[in-house]
């Protein structure tokens, strides 16, 4: 089935030039290309090596170091609450978002007034629906915010979300609400207001 498919791709392609009229020297070489193709598969196409599933990849919107660290700086390293949400992000993360809301909303059930629950059940959720700030995410950080209203986390992961869903403008006010909650000698107030002024300038850039 291999050949098959490649004396197809070959036969489709020069159909298509000649329907195009490409010159002669195009020709040439669009057989060139597609010899060497075929030099390539009979040196290392495997066609009866059996399927498999392919592996996850890391997640590039989850998958980052210094968010992890921040995370950690505003709801904490240690204890069950950080093993919980830290197993779940380390689930969205690989790819497996599925089990990472799971995990988390059975962390809230067992605990329904846990800020830093409902901060990380928002995260998943907003992972798990596609990047999209989904009904279901937008309650979890609402939840978040209202037992934790001078908390800093939910403003500014929600912040985030809304970054990542292309609402610049509701990401501004939830890093700024962040920023304002933030005590001067904490040692995340940087990486926030760092991040307020990168977006008040990428903001500016693009007229709003």
């Amino acid at each position: 089935m291999g050949w098959l498919a490649l004396l197809v791709l070959m036969g489709g392609a020069l159909a298509l030039a000649w329907r195009l009229g490409l010159p002669r020297p195009l020709w040439t070489m669009l057989g060139a290309a597609l010899a060497l193709g075929g030099v390539g598969y009979a040196w290392q196409g495997r066609p009866m090596l059996a399927a498999s599933a392919p592996a996850p990849r890391p997640d590039p919107l989850l998958d980052n170091d210094a968010l992890v660290e921040l995370r950690g700086q505003l709801m904490g390293r240690y204890g069950g609450e950080a093993a919980m949400f830290t197993a779940a992000d380390a689930l969205a993360r690989s790819g497996d978002k599925r089990t990472a809301v799971r995990i988390m909303l059975a962390a809230v059930g067992g605990n329904p007034r846990s800020v830093p629950y409902w901060t990380e059940l928002g995260n998943v959720l907003f992972a798990h629906d596609g990047y999209q700030m989904s009904p279901a995410a937008r309650f979890a950080f609402r939840r978040a915010r209202t037992l934790g209203p001078g908390d800093p986390a939910p403003f500014f992961f929600e912040g985030l979300a809304w970054m990542r869903a292309g609402d610049f403008a509701k990401a501004r006010v939830r890093w700024r609400r962040a920023l304002a909650l933030t005590p001067a000698d904490a040692p995340y107030r940087d990486a926030i207001a760092q991040r307020v002024m990168l977006l008040d300038q990428a903001m500016t850039m693009m007229g709003q």
